[in-house]
């Protein structure tokens, strides 16, 4: 067999990551047509089709998919090995892909490296909301968020953020209209704001503890959002109660604006952590991003 190039593989791992020639021609500099004929003649060469193409989608092959869980890991590996050569220059470079829920993306990720970055010109950051789970391996980003809970075993995790809690809340004349719920499974009976995830595409399930007791609720309400902010907005509007982090809504509570209802039940749950794979190679870039996210007391 043909040796296959660094190149080739990694070009297509990136069409296989975002699933378009045009994108990840786009990422690559390349022309569409130029990628198309380097992904071609890899499946040439390796004997099987690697993606399925039609005139609106472009997607893995069972080939494919293993191939992409195979290499993408070790592309990443090779890539932070050449990024750790920056160390020999004065200034840290290179590109840093990061997935996180929208709500942690914009009220603590981008806020913490917003005021770093401006010191480091040659570092790029990549910052993709997504509040479903990631693959971060099999995705391309170097790095995820999510709560300290949900970080499986084997990745390294540093917390960026306190513990927190989910309260539902709604405006005091919400419950003007409607009793206040004593238990959670009285919420069934309320308008509730539903949160639907980005990645997964499935409405949350509010989650309660009381007495080391886990519960599960799902609500029904008029309205549905992939948004904690919209999901407060609304709440704040009397459109029903929300589910949503204690310090999203901390000074419309102080206000009085919106009124927590079943406290008893929302115990405080591992904030957010960022994570990322134990046998990644820290380049510099990547450490100074770390360090800007930790969370400090």
């Amino acid at each position: 067999m043909v040796r296959t190039s660094y190149n080739d593989l990694a070009a297509f791992a990136v069409v296989a990551r975002v699933r378009s020639f045009t994108r990840a021609a786009a990422e690559l500099g390349l022309s569409p047509s130029a990628l198309s004929q380097t992904v071609r003649a890899l499946e040439e060469r390796l004997g099987y089709r690697l993606l399925t193409r039609t005139t609106r989608s472009v997607s893995p092959t069972e080939a494919g998919e293993r191939l992409l869980a195979t290499v993408a890991p070790r592309l990443a590996e090779i890539d932070t090995e050449l990024l750790a050569l920056g160390e020999l220059r004065d200034k840290p470079a290179g590109t840093v892909r990061i997935t996180a829920s929208q709500y942690a993306a914009d009220t603590l990720v981008w806020p913490k490296l917003q005021a770093v970055l401006g010191d480091y010109p040659d570092i790029r950051l990549e910052l993709v909301s997504d509040n479903g789970f990631v693959d971060i391996a099999a995705q391309g980003y170097d790095a995820g968020v999510r709560l300290g809970e949900s970080v499986e075993k084997d990745m390294v995790a540093v917390r960026i953020a306190p513990d927190s809690r989910l309260l539902p809340v709604a405006s005091p004349a919400y419950f003007a209209r409607h009793p206040a719920p004593a238990t959670p499974q009285e919420l069934v009976r309320h308008r509730c704001i539903n949160l639907r995830l980005i990645g997964s595409g499935v409405i949350y399930a509010w989650e309660f503890e009381h007495d080391g007791r886990p519960l599960r609720v799902r609500v029904e309400g008029q309205l549905t959002f992939s948004s904690i902010d919209l999901s407060v907005d609304a709440a704040l509007s009397g459109y029903g109660i929300a589910f949503v982090p204690e310090e999203a809504v901390r000074e419309a509570v102080a206000r009085g604006d919106l009124a927590v209802v079943l406290d008893g039940w929302c115990p405080p749950v591992s904030g957010f952590h960022l994570y990322y794979p134990s046998r990644r190679q820290q380049s510099p870039a990547f450490q100074i991003i770390v360090e800007a996210l930790r969370y400090r007391s």
